[in-house]
């Protein structure tokens, strides 16, 4: 039975893999388990972590090392391929303001850890990882442990150990935080909900239709393109016509003229609705069924465009309605429909609903591609290329005059900014960084697995010691301060000040801290997926922002 002691007990790759096997397995297995509503999900594998590392089960530290930092760049690159088509566009308008004030709940966390640790007397790096353990921040515990190890040469377990104490009060702090808002300012949740309603009713962009009667002698006579460069930059595309003479509907081209009594079929946005009503003629209600006769010779159907090398077009370079006497109506990205105006950036994954003749259509659907197993399979060269350049980045010293040793991104940090930006800009230099919400959701469980459980396995030593002797429950105490005081302080100015609807605060609320729990809770409460809107519209910059931050009070403080 010498093989099953090995197997159990020994220090070769079976060992690591078969322990590993069995933490993932049964953290994530017990993760499921509901406590008072809540579920701890993947961060259970830390605590299987912990509790088999306390019992005497060991990896070698090379074996450990190698898949806790490969693991993190799994887990880190994923979620900066998932955020980084939306980083850049979530400061537009009212995102500016969300990000703001998340930006304020990460700072006012750093500025409360120091204050903490400078009245507690206990070591900086302790509290780093009570601090990403109170936010329930992985990426932060992770960028702490590499940038401390760089600069000391071995590792700091209580960083580890912070972060596991700190972490259930920080999931029940985050949910708290968010029911004393709601109880100080006497918040109705059917009122809320009818103020979203209103929201979105009166400010989208998402593609809508109307039929137009044109009675604006302006226009009469003039073409279908003439009146496209009058309404410039208003978008929207006429898709049909219906001749007032005869009846007959059809395709519209860009020489088609419009004449008085004619009816046209548009796709636009809500914004620029008016605008084109006012300027073409009236609203008529006609249903869009109306628009293709049983008769018809002509259809519609959604194609997807799957040809890599259409990734990074421009929608009008086509010449779609030119080469094939076709109309491309909407374009539908991530769920959105926006109106197909031809200086959309294409990119794979993208479907287009094309309007024309049967045999028009089939031609579209070739040079589009439209093969969805196609999609299916994953761009490994973008996924390792990215990882590669991350490395790179991460590892270039930069020297601040402030601090004497040369600051790095490290491998938490440099994987996530060259996630996000060619999963931004990629398509500009071929790059096809499309991959499915499963796949990638595939990556980033394997990742931060593996990290959870190799980071458990060196903490859970000495837990139980750190808890009963070293005064852990102190660490509960101070974690739970910088859980609710920023949270606290940025939900009633959110409130207060800027009039925030309360469901897109519990979105705020949850996203400053990368909570996935408070968010399912939060969705819960609303019955609606307002706050998973503002939860991704400021988790971008505060995932960036919390790995830096975790960063840099290492390097000020141990550089």
């Amino acid at each position: 039975m010498d093989w099953l002691n090995d197997l159990i007990w020994g220090t070769g790759i079976a060992h690591s893999i078969f322990i590993l096997s069995i933490v993932i397995s049964v953290g994530i297995l017990l993760g499921k388990v509901k406590i008072f509503g809540i579920s701890f999900g993947m961060t259970f594998v830390l605590f299987m972590g912990i509790f088999m590392g306390h019992f005497g089960f060991r990896i070698h530290n090379d074996i450990l090392h190698f898949f806790r930092d490969f693991g993190l760049i799994l887990f880190v690159f994923s979620v900066g391929m998932q955020v980084g088509p939306g980083f850049f566009s979530s400061f537009k308008k009212g995102g500016i303001t969300l990000n703001l004030l998340a930006a304020a709940v990460v700072l006012l966390g750093v500025l409360t850890t120091i204050v903490v640790r400078y009245i507690s007397q206990m070591p900086m790096s302790t509290m780093v990882g009570v601090m990403s353990g109170a936010v329930t921040n992985t990426p932060g515990l992770g960028a702490a442990q590499q940038t401390f190890g760089e600069l000391r040469g071995t590792p700091d377990e209580t960083i580890a150990l912070g972060y596991a104490v700190a972490y259930p009060l920080g999931v029940v702090g985050i949910i708290l935080s968010m029911l004393f808002v709601r109880h100080l300012f006497h918040v109705n949740l059917e009122k809320e909900t009818e103020q979203i309603h209103l929201q979105n009713n009166t400010h989208t962009h998402s593609a809508i239709t109307i039929s137009l009667t044109v009675k604006n002698p302006a226009v009469f006579g003039k073409s279908i393109g003439h009146l496209a460069a009058l309404l410039r930059p208003r978008e929207f595309v006429i898709s049909r016509i219906c001749y007032f003479e005869d009846n007959r509907i059809d395709i519209v081209k860009s020489d088609t003229l419009l004449q008085e009594g004619d009816k046209i079929f548009v796709i636009t946005t809500a914004d620029d609705a008016e605008t084109i009503k006012t300027f073409v003629g009236e609203e008529i209600q006609m249903d869009r069924k109306q628009w293709i006769p049983a008769q018809s010779e002509f259809i519609s159907r959604r194609i997807v465009v799957t040809k890599p090398g259409l990734n990074g077009k421009r929608l009008g370079d086509l010449q779609i309605r030119q080469l094939h006497a076709v109309n491309i109506t909407r374009l539908n990205r991530s769920g959105v429909d926006l109106v197909a105006n031809p200086n959309l950036t294409l990119q794979l994954g993208d479907r287009l609903t094309v309007v024309g003749s049967e045999l028009g259509v089939n031609k579209v659907s070739e040079a589009l591609g439209n093969s969805l197993k196609r999609l299916n399979d994953p761009n490994l060269i973008s996924i390792f290329v990215g990882i590669g350049l991350g490395i790179i980045l991460g590892s270039i010293p930069f020297h601040f005059p402030a601090i004497p040793q040369p600051v790095k991104l490290g491998l938490a940090g440099g994987p996530l900014i060259v996630a996000i930006l060619i999963s931004r800009f990629g398509y500009r230099y071929k790059l096809i960084t499309y991959t499915t919400q499963s796949a990638n959701l595939m990556l980033r469980e394997v990742g931060i697995a593996l990290f959870l459980a190799c980071v458990g396995l060196g903490a859970g030593e000495h837990f139980i010691s750190t808890i009963v002797h070293e005064g852990g429950w102190k660490w509960m105490a101070y974690g739970f301060i910088i859980t609710l005081l920023p949270l606290l302080i940025v939900g009633f100015i959110g409130r207060r000040f800027f009039r925030l609807n309360y469901f897109t605060l519990m979105g705020l609320i949850a996203g400053s801290t990368t909570d996935p729990p408070a968010l399912a809770y939060a969705n819960t409460t609303a019955g609606s997926d307002t706050p998973a809107v503002s939860y991704a519209t400021v988790y971008p910059l505060t995932m960036f922002l919390r790995v830096i931050a975790a960063q840099l009070i290492i390097l000020f403080c141990y550089a």
